[in-house]
């Protein structure tokens, strides 16, 4: 079969230095990975419907019995860590801008999730000169002036740098600048896994380390197999030595956690563990068992902490397995963004961050994640105490562990109740975070904390979930469309009031005050909120 013929690029204004990304070669291996991948994603995004029609129906969810053999074996392991992914104590994550992209290597992390997903809205610019940053990166030529503050940014000593994980885009987002001769979009994944394997891989090989990946949004263990599909064959064709791809799932989806051993099995060549997402773990309950009644309902999305019995459930599960399979168990987000003015916020803040990680640290996870450079040294703190020189506490099995499939549902175990104020905080949230991913930006500081896709999706999902589960809250009110757009309305008149009518006219406010209803209220639940939004994006 005739290799197929590169993707188009469309509807795209021509970039600075997009060339070094976009080479002939870098295209034609994309066009290779769609023309051979595509199909079976597209199967797969199929199947993810199916599944839940079948929660619709019976509300619950089991492990596999067709994959029980898998769990019952005691034999296999994953492939052992690269030295540059066997220390992970504390990793840091972030957009792949040319500011981000020093600050992030120069951190004191040990390792940089380097992101194409929920942190970056996918214009052109971010999708291009996003890789363009890691290249320039690899091959230190990032150093800048940032025009405005007039600040320089340099990078420190190679051996001072974190270690780069990539995350790609989720399987269900496609990349609408690039098509192939039908038309046809190729998947935003193996446009973002592509083009930063086929720039990076030799080179990051060469310098003692190798292409590592993070993986969004995976739904099952067959959404697995078809990433190590993808990664025999990229190595294969490439001419590099099978294993040494090395990627990290992101168990943050419910169905996911049912299946983190069979997750592991299907890329034990090629895995390196796994990661506990919150927000995206608590959307991804509310989408599936959205029309489960009162006993699915989710407080105010602060009020669910990993204490809560069901998902203290879902991470002692994850680090028993990871460590039972020799992966890295990774823990969840510190989103924290200190303020430069208000020195009580950070100390209050620093304390919540500091006993997250305690614990974290304390349950047999080997690292953790933060949103700022400022939380590294408290992050690391924590972990230190636990692990002292060691890299790692694989050793400590957790098999004290014992969850039961109904222990990852327990919802109503908790005590908290859905609340006005998280009503207005879930708008708020969703309404300036929206507006900025308009803009392109996809990581954003609100009210200190560091917003991204997965919070914005919390937010829409729980306005839509308390209106059809005829929630009543703290104040007596029940939860209607109506409240909802007077909730919406109050904020736009509020950042009216607060940006003045310049700046209010000069965002995307109503745009996103309609988006987030759209979302919200829609009868038809759209599957993400980016789907609709990248409609609208801009680039």
């Amino acid at each position: 079969m005739s290799a197929p013929a590169p993707p188009a690029v469309v509807d795209a204004e021509p970039l600075p230095r997009q060339e070094e990304v976009l080479t002939e070669a870098a295209l034609a291996f994309v066009a290779e990975l769609h023309r051979r991948f595509t199909p079976r994603r597209d199967e797969l995004l199929a199947r993810r419907a199916e599944r839940r029609a079948e929660i619709a129906r019976t509300c619950t969810l089991d492990f596999l019995p067709e994959t029980a053999d898998v769990r019952a074996d005691d034999s296999w392991r994953v492939a052992p860590a690269p030295e540059a992914l066997n220390d992970r104590r504390v990793e840091i994550t972030g957009p792949t801008d040319r500011r981000m992209t020093v600050n992030a290597l120069n951190s004191g992390a040990r390792v940089w999730l380097a992101d194409f997903e929920d942190a970056s809205a996918p214009t052109w610019e971010n999708v291009v000169l996003g890789q363009l940053s890691l290249i320039d990166a690899y091959t230190r030529r990032i150093d800048f002036t940032d025009p405005v503050s007039g600040k320089s940014y340099a990078l420190r000593p190679d051996a001072e740098l974190a270690t780069v994980v990539v995350r790609p885009r989720g399987w269900h987002l496609d990349e609408r600048h690039l098509t192939d001769a039908d038309g046809t979009p190729v998947p935003g994944a193996l446009v973002d896994f592509g083009l930063y394997f086929f720039h990076n891989a030799q080179r990051l090989i060469d310098a003692g380390k190798g292409p590592y990946f993070y993986l969004p949004k995976t739904e099952s263990h067959l959404e697995a197999r078809l990433w190590n599909e993808v990664f025999v064959f990229a190595q294969d064709h490439l001419g590099i030595a099978r294993g040494t791809v090395r990627a990290t799932v992101l168990i943050e989806t419910i169905t996911a956690a049912y299946e983190m051993e069979e997750i592991l099995y299907e890329l034990r060549e090629h895995a390196s563990g796994l990661n506990a997402g919150r927000w995206d773990y608590l959307f991804s309950i509310v989408k599936n068992f959205r029309d489960g009644g009162a006993r699915f309902v989710l407080p105010d999305r602060n009020a669910v902490t990993m204490t809560a019995p069901f998902m203290r459930a879902y991470t002692e599960l994850l680090v028993r397995t990871c460590h039972r399979r020799g992966a890295h168990a990774i823990g969840g987000m510190a989103a924290f963004i200190p303020s430069r003015r208000d020195a009580e916020v950070n100390k209050v803040a620093f304390e919540k961050v500091r006993a997250d990680k305690d614990r974290e640290a304390g349950d047999g996870f080997d690292g953790s994640w933060v949103a700022h450079p400022d939380l590294v040294p408290i992050a690391m703190e924590s972990f230190d105490r636990v692990l002292g020189d060691r890299p790692h506490q694989k050793d400590r099995l957790r098999e004290d562990v014992d969850v039961r499939a109904e222990d990852l549902l327990a919802i109503d175990s908790l005590d908290a109740k859905p609340t006005y104020a998280g009503l207005v905080n879930a708008v708020q949230v969703g309404i300036r975070y929206i507006e900025a991913w308009l803009r392109g930006m996809g990581a954003v500081a609100i009210f200190n904390l560091m917003e991204d896709a997965a919070t914005a999706e919390i937010s829409r999902s729980q306005i839509w979930q308390w209106i059809n589960a005829e929630v009543v809250l703290d104040n007596g009110e029940q939860v209607t469309a109506g409240l909802a757009r007077e909730v919406a309305a109050g904020e736009l008149a509020n950042l009216r009031a607060e940006l003045g009518e310049e700046a209010f006219s000069a965002g995307n406010w109503q745009q996103a005050h309609d988006l987030l209803l759209k979302v919200a209220l829609d009868e038809d639940y759209a599957d993400f909120l980016t789907l609709p939004a990248y409609e609208q994006l801009k680039g």
